[in-house]
């Protein structure tokens, strides 16, 4: 990992190597890498496939993307990102799949303090319609939202 950045970085090194994988390509090298990502998404897991209303829709993503986050009952506990997108969406598939493998598992402060300006970091505002990168971001903060909530709940109950 490069630490050619003078500003302090609020983004766990796990989501940092991506944005850094990203930018080290062409913009052509960065839609196909954005392509393995939405590859990689992992299907939802049992407990969840069978139930949408445990998810929660990003309307502002142009294909329907449905997410959820489950947040461990102690500070520090892993969180779990899961989402479901379908494979003809490629895009949002992909951008799923990159806060997926830069999120998943961390623990809730970690995740809250990832900058909302991530997804314009990986250099696709070129290649990709404003739209998308709109969605993208809403997905991110949506993310925040939930796990914001459920670490509330959990330092309360």
């Amino acid at each position: 990992m490069s630490t050619t950045s003078s500003t302090p970085s609020t983004i766990p090194v796990q989501l940092q190597e991506i944005v850094e994988d990203f930018q080290a390509l062409s913009e052509p090298e960065r839609l196909e890498l954005l392509l393995e990502f939405s590859r990689s998404l992992p299907a939802l897991p049992e407990h969840l496939a069978d139930r949408p209303e445990l998810l929660e829709q990003v309307v502002e993503c142009q294909t329907p993307l449905f997410l959820t986050v489950e947040v461990g009952d102690a500070p520090g506990q892993p969180v779990e990102l899961f989402f479901s997108a379908p494979p003809e969406a490629p895009t949002t598939r992909g951008f799923a799949g990159v806060l997926h493998e830069g999120l998943n598992g961390l623990p809730a402060a970690e995740i809250l303090a990832v900058p909302a300006d991530v997804p314009d970091r990986l250099g696709l505002t070129r290649a990709i319609t404003p739209l998308r990168m709109r969605g993208m971001s809403a997905m991110l903060g949506r993310i925040k939202r939930k796990v914001a909530e459920q670490a509330g709940a959990e330092a309360q109950g």
